[in-house]
C-alpha cells in the first residue's frame, strides 16, 4: 500500500472543508424562513398589486384577510368562481407565491344559537374555499369573553366550535387554527383550549404581540408550552402607552419579537412568519409599501 502523502492529505482536507461549507450553505437555504404578509396591511390594494409587491420584495406567501376592504373572501372577484380561482392560482404560481392562510371572521365563543350557527357556517365556507385554493389553514378566533358567562364555559364553546369545523375539514389538507387573540392570550388558557381541541385538523396561530401586550409572559415560555400546536404565526411589533399599543416597524418597539422568532427557528418551525401590519384597523400607522418592504429587509438581515 502506498504511503498517504502530505499533498494527498491536504487535498483531501480541502475537499472535506469545501464539502462542509456547501453542506452548511445547503442547510441554511433549507432553513431559510418563509415570509408572508397579511392583506390586512394593504386594505386598498388590488389583488394584482398585492402579488406584484410580494414577488418584488422577496415574499413566499400571502395571508388573505380581505381584499380592497371586502372581508368575506368568498365574495372577492378573484375567488368567487371556479374559473376565477384557477386564474388566480396560476397568477400566484407565476409569481412563486402560495396562499398560506385565509383569515375568516368566524368567532368561536358565541353561545346564542343563531349567532353561533352563522359563525360556524362562515368557517365551513372558508374551509371549502381554502381547499379549492390549496391553502393549508383558515383562521378563527375569540375576542373579548362575555362578562356574564363563566370563563370555562366560554372556552368550552371555543373547543366545541373548533372541533365541529375540524370535522368539516377532515379528509382535506385544511386545518382550523385559533389565533391567540382577545381574551385568549394567557399561556395556560391557550394550552387548555388546544389540548381539549386536539384533532388532526386543528392548531393555533401564535400572535406573539397579542399575547405579550396583555400578559407580559415570556415568548420562550409560551413557545415551550404551545410548540405542539403552533402551525402559523403573526409577527408584529409595537410600543406601549399604558394598556394601548401603537404598531411600529419590526424591531423598533418593545415586544420581544425576536425572542419568539429565534425560539421558533431554533425549535425547527417550518411554517410562515407572517407579518400582520394592521393598517385596516389602524389607519394612522405607516403606509403598506414602506412597512411591508421593511419587514423582509429586517427578517433577512436577522437570519443572515
Amino acid at each position: 500500500m502506498k504511503p498517504y502523502s502530505r499533498r494527498q492529505f491536504l487535498q483531501t482536507s480541502s475537499l472535506l472543508v469545501a464539502g462542509a461549507v456547501v453542506a452548511s450553505s445547503f442547510e441554511l437555504k433549507k432553513r431559510k424562513p418563509l415570509l408572508s404578509f397579511s392583506t390586512l396591511g394593504c386594505p386598498d390594494w388590488s389583488f394584482n398589486q398585492i402579488i406584484d409587491f410580494a414577488a418584488q420584495n422577496g415574499y413566499d406567501g400571502i395571508e388573505l384577510r380581505g381584499i380592497q376592504r371586502e372581508m368575506d373572501l368568498t365574495k372577492v372577484k378573484e375567488l368567487s368562481t371556479a374559473a376565477n380561482r384557477q386564474e388566480t392560482l396560476q397568477k400566484m404560481k407565476d409569481k412563486g407565491l402560495r396562499f398560506v392562510d385565509l383569515g375568516s371572521s368566524a368567532t368561536m365563543h358565541f353561545a346564542d344559537p343563531a349567532e353561533r350557527l352563522k359563525n360556524l357556517d362562515d368557517g365551513r365556507r372558508f374551509i371549502d374555499l381554502a381547499q379549492q385554493l390549496d391553502c393549508p389553514f383558515i383562521r378563527v378566533f375569540p375576542n373579548s369573553f362575555p362578562k356574564d358567562q363563566d370563563k370555562a364555559f366560554v372556552m368550552d364553546l371555543m373547543v366545541k366550535g373548533m372541533l365541529e369545523l375540524a370535522d368539516h375539514a377532515a379528509g382535506t389538507n385544511v386545518s382550523v387554527l385559533v389565533e391567540s387573540h382577545g381574551d385568549l392570550v394567557k399561556i395556560s388558557d391557550l394550552e387548555a383550549v388546544m389540548k381539549a381541541a386536539k384533532h388532526p385538523n386543528t392548531g393555533m396561530i401564535w400572535d406573539v404581540c397579542n399575547m405579550w401586550a396583555i400578559t407580559r409572559e415570556s415568548p420562550t415560555e409560551a413557545y415551550k408550552a404551545l410548540r405542539p400546536y403552533i402551525r402559523h404565526t403573526h409577527i408584529k411589533d409595537g410600543k406601549m402607552t399604558g394598556d394601548d399599543i401603537h404598531y411600529v416597524l419590526l424591531g423598533q418597539g418593545e415586544v420581544p419579537i425576536f425572542e419568539a422568532i429565534d425560539a421558533l427557528h431554533n425549535g425547527g418551525y417550518k411554517g410562515y412568519y407572517s407579518f400582520e401590519w394592521e393598517k385596516l384597523w389602524h389607519p394612522e400607522i405607516g403606509e403598506p409599501d414602506i412597512a411591508l418592504a421593511d419587514y423582509t429587509r429586517v427578517m433577512k438581515a436577522h437570519f443572515m
